[in-house]
């Protein structure tokens, strides 16, 4: 059947309705959901459930193509789940996000103008900072594939992660094979290599290796990590940390239970806006350093911080921004509920000589209130918090507080809408929202806002 696009879910998948006549002549309704499809595009598709009320299925045929659509470049793309939209070209895309940022501020009664253009990429290709890839259970590595978690797509290449890290990875693949390595049956709960996790700092050009297994690598596996490590020493010299993580969990995540340093430390160095930052295995650090330069200068030009104000970050991590806004302000507190990421950012503050940032580990709603007691009303507060947004209790918190402005980074144009409507009551006016792209040819978009207490 012919079927046409009509939207795109928030999976980045065309969506399509179709009416179907049944045995008795009624019509029923299908509803589509076909991936690598784009808005207006008429495309043939093979359902072989017609008695189903939705159907999801990748398309036959393009009949009618958007005028945006451009070739793929990855080999993987009709397979892997890393990226949904390499089949649009990066304007169409940017247009997209910028009209989703848009929808979901009007959704709360917002004025959609105040949502400027988003900010893109000069060149949005290799801009991932951080990977993570799986070993199927017969040894070989790469990434789930689209919509099946079961499923592992072998890579031979990702043009979206840093090319040395992709160049590393390969490494490890070809090690792992080589040495027969098995890979860790999910359903089973049974093989040796779960996960690699490929890290590099663009800015210092270190690399960190992290392998996820069922065992340590002494005992009978040590032979085949001293490979390894010869391996990477030998091609790969900017692996500054090669770590082998014991991580018997049933659950499908990189985190480990003891970590074997195989070579150099436990962490690599970073920068950000000229600030060095200690990166570990389990830090949150932006995955694009590029873009997320773009937004540290955004919030800064925003927050207009003044050197005589406090100011309360939320949601700080290891200090991406607070780091920058220290220097800015007379004294500044960061909150975070991560007690290793509140060790980090105290880290992270001593080493760049910061000296008037603390920071506090409790979460958002507990740490609020005791900092506000204990530190007084901020004039400047800035958050970051994760997709699931601060949540009404924070932001009304927040509006009690007073801060003259506010500072919202959002990585969900949804719960960012949601969360500032609870800031209207307390006399809080949205003046700008700048969407910004770091996660090229995904669904993903972030924004940086500013409200002000309005005299």
């Amino acid at each position: 059947m012919v079927a046409e696009i009509n939207r795109l879910d928030e999976k980045g998948s065309g969506q399509a309705v179709v009416w179907r006549e049944n045995e008795e002549g009624n019509l029923k309704k299908l509803k589509l959901t076909i991936p690598q499809t784009l808005p207006g595009e008429k495309v043939r598709v093979t359902v072989d459930r017609p008695d189903r009320r939705r159907w999801k299925a990748l398309p036959d045929e393009i009949v009618e193509a958007n005028s945006q659509r451009t070739e793929p470049p990855c080999p993987h793309f009709d397979k892997c789940g890393g990226c949904v939209w390499q089949h649009w070209t990066y304007e169409g895309q940017l247009q997209h996000k910028t009209n989703y940022v848009k929808h979901a501020i009007e959704s709360q009664g917002f004025d959609p103008s105040l949502v400027q253009e988003t900010i893109g990429m000069d060149d949005p290709w290799h801009y991932r900072n951080k990977m993570e890839f799986t070993f199927a259970p017969d040894g070989s590595m790469g990434l789930h594939e689209q919509g099946n978690f079961r499923k592992i797509i072998s890579l031979e290449t990702c043009l979206i992660a840093g090319k040395e890290m992709v160049e590393a990875a390969m490494e490890v693949a070809k090690w792992a094979k080589q040495h027969e390595l098995s890979g860790y049956n999910k359903d089973a709960h049974e093989g040796l290599l779960r996960h690699l996790m490929v890290r590099q700092s663009f800015a210092t050009g270190e690399i960190m290796l992290a392998l996820f297994a069922t065992e340590g690598p002494q005992d009978h596996l040590q032979e085949t990590a001293d490979d390894l490590v010869k391996r990477i020493s030998d091609k790969f010299p900017q692996v500054k940390s090669l770590l082998w993580m014991e991580n018997t969990d049933w659950a499908d995540r990189t985190q480990s239970e003891k970590t074997h340093v195989l070579a150099g430390r436990d962490f690599i160095y970073d920068e950000m806006d000229g600030y060095r930052f200690r990166v570990w295995f389990d830090t949150f650090f932006q995955t694009n350093p590029t873009q997320a330069q773009k937004l540290v200068d955004l919030a800064i030009e925003m927050g207009q911080p003044v050197k005589s104000e406090k100011m309360i970050d939320l949601f700080c991590g290891v200090g991406t921004f607070s780091l920058p806004f220290a220097k800015q302000v007379g004294e500044l507190v960061g909150i975070e509920i991560v007690e290793t990421s509140i060790e980090s950012a105290k880290r992270n503050a001593k080493d760049n000589g910061i000296e008037n940032a603390s920071f506090l580990a409790k979460d958002a709603r507990k740490g609020f209130d005791q900092v506000i007691e204990e530190f007084g009303k901020p004039e400047l507060l800035l958050l970051d918090p994760p997709r699931s947004g601060a949540g009404g209790k924070v932001m009304r918190r927040i509006g009690r507080a007073q801060p003259e402005r506010i500072v919202y980074v959002s990585c969900n144009p949804s719960t960012f809408a949601t969360d500032i409507k609870e800031l209207e009551p307390f006399g809080y006016e949205l003046q700008i929202v700048q969407p910004v792209d770091l996660f090229p040819h995904t669904v993903h978009v972030e924004c940086c806002a500013v409200l002000v207490k309005k005299l």
